[in-house]
């Protein structure tokens, strides 16, 4: 498939690394499904990113888990900056969209590993505790992994201005 380019009025595209660094510095995105009746379905989640795929756990049953098992195409969004500016009746903003495919992870020894990814981006240095936790629960814990097919990313043109601050912007 043909992935769309990227609007650009007043916005800069990022590079594959920019993009790279924005997904592992995120914390957050908004996973985007084809829900029930084929009604898009948008859900919060936090993730891993690791060669060229996204990780991320849930509950192995809901809205989320039926979808990615009906329609394995999905979106991931993910909003590094927001930041309004009345006065400019606009946003500056820095974000990066990835389009990819679910995949259902059954394997134990797949979920144990895809645990000790989130830990280590969300729980660092908490020692063996956390790890024992996961260790009871990846029995019954949905694990997921997106296979990207396409990662792009904007930004505010602004951003571009090695003396643009945000602190110049009237308040």
């Amino acid at each position: 498939m043909e992935f769309r380019e990227v609007s650009r009025d007043k916005k800069q595209i990022l590079s594959k690394e920019k993009c790279d660094e924005i997904i592992n510095k995120a914390t957050s995105g908004v996973l985007c499904v084809l829900g029930d009746g084929d009604y898009p379905y948008g859900v919060p989640i936090g993730f891993a990113y690791k060669d060229n795929k996204i990780f991320f756990h849930g509950m192995p049953s809901g809205h989320k888990y039926d979808s990615m098992k009906k329609h394995e195409k999905v979106c991931l969004t993910i909003i590094e900056t927001d930041q309004v500016v009345p006065e400019e009746y606009t946003t500056y903003f820095r974000s990066v969209i990835i389009f990819g495919r679910a995949r259902i992870i059954e394997d134990v020894a797949e979920k144990h590993k895809i645990a000790d990814l989130l830990v280590e981006k969300y729980s660092p240095n908490q020692g063996e505790d956390i790890h024992e936790m996961f260790k009871e629960r990846i029995a019954w814990m949905g694990a997921f992994e997106i296979d990207i097919d396409h990662i792009s990313g904007k930004e505010a043109i602004e951003f571009a201005d090695p003396e643009f601050s945000f602190d110049s912007i009237k308040g």
